[in-house]
């Protein structure tokens, strides 16, 4: 069975593998017929690309272990690189958009083999399905932001690629061709609403943001469940890595080895619950 670093890392080729294909099948067909939304497209699909290749190294450096330099490790190498991606979705975003004024005020032609434009978008979508779904489970199971912020752009091209794929078809049978251009926009406005999201969560962590409220309730009631007197409780996130920081009340009179062994208990309990987790425990005498 593979390890979580192994399976990071894999699924992150694959998604480089697959994002490259279409680049050059979406490219080919856009320049040939001149359909600025199947171009959009490919510009759209050229920064998943990239995305994936920031997902890829992310992946294996924020597994790197902690050293004299990173002694907390590397886990916020993947919230970073969430923030890239997010802002290359945000640029590709306002490229498409200003290609597709151009086009719109300029003179409209319909564009060439439109009906070849829609198969490929088809395939793009069906093929970007299958990785998104691995790229999610993999983050799901590995809590890797990298993997997840890559599931996402994966997600909107899916949406994309198969709207471009239904406006061609509208071209084909109806002839309006101000549709391609209108269709690049409306492409391009999902991407803004998607860059955001992504920024907005990757970009929280780097300022140690504690864990969402749900989640700090579940940590509390774990702790009230093992019967632990505390107070002053912090959490952060790094990546994939969660930390907790906790006061904890024992008799004044508990000798330094039985507290330590205490709080090796609680730490182990708290280990087997939540997966990548560090925690530091302070004890104070009541």
């Amino acid at each position: 069975m593979k390890s979580g670093s192994n399976k990071k890392t894999s699924i992150a080729r694959l998604s480089v593998a697959s994002n490259s294909l279409l680049i050059a099948m979406k490219f080919t067909i856009g320049i040939i017929s001149g359909s600025v939304s199947i171009i959009s497209e490919a510009i759209h699909s050229s920064m998943d690309l990239v995305a994936a290749l920031i997902a890829f190294f992310a992946v294996r450096v924020s597994d790197t272990p902690p050293d004299s330099r990173h002694p907390y490790g590397h886990g916020k190498v993947e919230n970073i690189s969430g923030v890239i991606e997010g802002l290359l979705i945000l640029v590709a975003a306002f490229v498409i958009i200003m290609e597709a004024v151009k086009k719109l005020l300029g003179s409209h032609t319909l564009p060439e083999s439109v009906w070849i434009g829609a198969v490929v978008m088809l395939i793009s979508g069906i093929v970007n399905i299958y990785v998104s779904r691995r790229l999610y489970k993999v983050a799901r199971e590995t809590g890797s932001l990298a993997l997840e912020a890559d599931a996402l752009h994966l997600k909107t091209d899916v949406y994309t690629s198969l709207g471009v794929a239904a406006g061609l078809g509208l071209i084909y049978f109806t002839g309006i061709v101000w549709l391609d251009p209108v269709i690049a926009i409306l492409v391009a406005l999902f991407i803004l609403k998607e860059s955001y999201n992504l920024i907005s969560r990757a970009f929280s962590p780097l300022l140690d943001t504690s864990w969402p409220e749900s989640e700090i309730r579940d940590l509390e009631k774990r702790l009230s469940e093992m019967n632990v007197n505390f107070h002053d409780l912090r959490t952060r996130v790094a990546g994939n890595y969660k930390f907790v920081d906790v006061h904890i009340e024992l008799p004044e009179n508990e000798s330094v080895g039985n507290a330590h062994t205490y709080c090796d208990n609680i730490e182990e309990k708290l280990k087997d619950i939540y997966s990548d987790l560090t925690v530091t425990i302070h004890v104070e005498p009541c």
